[in-house]
Parts: C-alpha cells; structure tokens; sequence
C-alpha cells in the first residue's frame, strides 16, 4: 500500500481517503456543493497544505469531470463559456504570486465574499451578463490556486442564476473541471511532481465515481426547493468553517 501515499500516508490513511472520496463527491453530486471542502479539510489534517492542494485539485477534476459528463445536456454553455474565458485571466494572474501570498487570509476572504452572495443583496451586475460570467470565472480561479477548494465560492456565484438541480449540478461541475484543470497546469508549471500521487489520485477519482453516481440518484428525489434550502444551509456552514481555519492562524 506504500505506493498510495509513499511515506507520508500510512496504508489505513490512504484507504480512509479513497473511502471519504466516494462520500464526498456523493454530498457534492447530492447538494450542489461541500464535498471538496470536506475531503480538503481531512486531507490537509494528514499532509502538507504544499502537497493537499495540487493533489485535491487532481482528483476534484476527476470527480467534478465525471459528475459533468453524467448532466451535461443541461449545461448553461454560456454560462461555462465566459467563466472559461475568465479562468483564463485568474489562472495567469495567480501564477507569478502562487508561492507568496498567505494562506489563512485568502480562507476569509473567500468565505466573507460568500457569505455576502448567500445572506447580503445580489450584485447589481445582471446575473446573466457577459461581465459577470467573466469576472466570476477570473476571481474563483485566482482564489481557487491558493484555497484549494473554491467549489463553494464559485457555487456562491452559481447561486444567483436560478437554476434548478440538474443544470446547477451541469454547470457547476463543468466550471469546477475547467477551473481545476488550470490548477493543474499551473501546478506542474511552478515544479510540484503529481507523479507519485497519481496511483492514490486514481483510486479517489473510481471512489468518487461511484459516489457521484448515488449521489445524483438521491439528487433527483429532493424537490427544488429543498434542494435550495439544503444548499445553502450547507455552504454556510463550510465558509464558517472555512473562515474559522484562517482566523486560528492569527
């Protein structure tokens, strides 16, 4: 079992992962969102935060790419357009400054900048509009390479378009793969090597097929409005959580 985590993970932690990785990527599929920020809160107690953000990007690719693949008739292709495009502007930005800005306070600022899109008065910018989708896809990508897991952010952002289950579950799966993607590459740009995390990167992605697969079965038994109130509720709680790490570190 050294070849899942070599000498940083013991056999029974590395199991633990692949196992929490089934779940979480269920509560994602489930809920709208959550189950990144779960795994990357239980990873980032067993690894470095160096090595739990590139290696959770990897597999929050693999799951968010294979719950996208299982809705994507009812994708907001505009939607995943501009926000593609405004990655692009985030993933450049954040790469000259990716090994210097600090952690904790990127954590509470992204679950301030949440907590307003739940709870506070949606932006004047017309959900719909071009700029918006840009400027969505530019500012999560930037925070998403320090973070680590933005999935409630841009969920957040997702949020004020209305949508009902599927295509939220379509749309936001195909924004977190392109978002991860980025992450990827620009991880591997600055030297990170994925290669020894890659068999443990595998059996997560499996796991997390499975889960994403019952998660989406319970997904179609929930009413919408459940669905919202679930939804929000469980990003609140995240983004606390989320801002609870960044103010310990003070």
């Amino acid at each position: 079992m050294e070849f899942l985590g070599g000498d940083l993970l013991t056999p029974l932690s590395a199991v633990g992962l692949i196992v929490l990785s089934a779940i979480t990527s269920m509560i994602s599929a489930a809920f709208g969102a959550g189950g990144g920020l779960m795994l990357l809160v239980v990873m980032a107690s067993l690894l470095p935060m160096s090595i739990v953000i590139p290696v959770h990007g990897l597999v929050q690719l693999g799951s968010n790419a294979n719950r996208f693949m299982l809705t994507f008739k009812h994708l907001d292709k505009s939607m995943f357009v501009f926000f593609s495009l405004g990655g692009i502007i985030g993933a450049f930005a954040a790469s000259s400054i990716v090994t210097r800005i600090p952690l904790e306070l990127m954590k509470i600022v992204v679950a301030g900048f949440v907590l307003y899109l739940l709870w506070g008065v949606t932006p004047k910018l017309r959900e719909t509009s071009t700029l918006w989708r840009s400027a969505a896809g530019a500012v999560t990508t930037f925070l998403s390479m320090f973070v680590g897991a933005s999935g409630p952010l841009v969920g957040s952002c997702l949020y004020v378009n209305n949508y009902e289950k599927l295509r939220y579950t379509a749309t936001f799966s195909a924004c977190m793969s392109v978002q991860h993607t980025f992450k990827a590459i620009l991880y591997g740009f600055v030297g990170f090597s994925f290669w020894q995390w890659l068999p443990l990167v595998a059996a997560m992605i499996i796991s997390g097929a499975l889960g994403t697969w019952l998660g989406l079965q319970l997904l179609q038994r929930i009413s919408a409005d459940k669905f919202k109130r679930i939804f929000r509720v469980v990003l609140t709680l995240l983004v606390l959580q989320l801002a609870w790490q960044g103010f310990q570190a003070f």
